[in-house]
């Protein structure tokens, strides 16, 4: 499984890149704060939700400390996704949020 710290997330979207990143937390957690512009797809959902992304495109999963992404990336993976892991979830967020 690929994985990408938060810090390096964070200064990719910095310099202005372009990321899909997408948070498998639940509702009440996004609520309390998630980066901008990412995708909301709770962890429990997503198997029902992946025909809104694509395979020709990267994507960074994100949820509250790495556990519940590092699921979904497994499970993207083994559908054929490109996909990563942020380590560290939102706990080691330390850019900018809404």
């Amino acid at each position: 499984m690929k994985e990408i710290s938060a810090k390096d997330v964070q200064e990719d979207l910095e310099q202005g890149q372009s990321l899909n990143l997408i948070d498998v937390r639940e509702v009440d957690e996004v609520e309390a704060g998630r980066i901008p512009g990412i995708i909301h797809i709770p962890l429990g959902l997503l198997e029902f939700r992946m025909n809104e992304l694509s395979k020709k495109e990267p994507y960074i999963i994100v949820c509250r400390s790495g556990a519940r992404s590092g699921r979904a990336t497994q499970f993207l993976e083994s559908q054929g996704f490109d996909v990563t892991n942020m380590v560290g979830g939102m706990l080691a967020w330390e850019g900018e949020v809404q």
